[in-house]
C-alpha cells in the first residue's frame, strides 16, 4: 500500500486498517511458526505497511494540533 493512498483514508479507516494489518502480521508469525507460509517477504511488507499507517496517524495528529 502507497503513502499516498493511506493519506486519503480517514481517521476511523486508518484505525481499522492498522487493526487489520496487525492480525495479518499475527496471522503471518503463527503460520512461519509451524512453517506453512507462503511467502516470508510478506511480514516485511506488512510491518512496513504497519508503519506507514502510523506515521499517517501520527501526522494528522501533529497537523490537528497546529491548526
Amino acid at each position: 500500500m502507497r503513502a499516498s493512498e493511506i493519506r486519503e483514508l480517514t481517521a476511523e479507516e486508518l484505525n481499522s486498517k492498522l487493526k487489520e494489518l496487525k492480525s495479518e502480521l499475527f496471522n503471518l508469525r503463527f503460520q512461519l511458526a509451524i512453517n506453512q507460509i507462503d511467502n516470508p517477504m510478506r511480514i516485511t511488507a506488512v510491518k512496513k505497511d504497519i508503519a506507514r499507517v502510523k506515521t499517517i496517524i501520527r501526522e494528522n495528529e501533529l497537523n490537528a494540533d497546529n491548526t
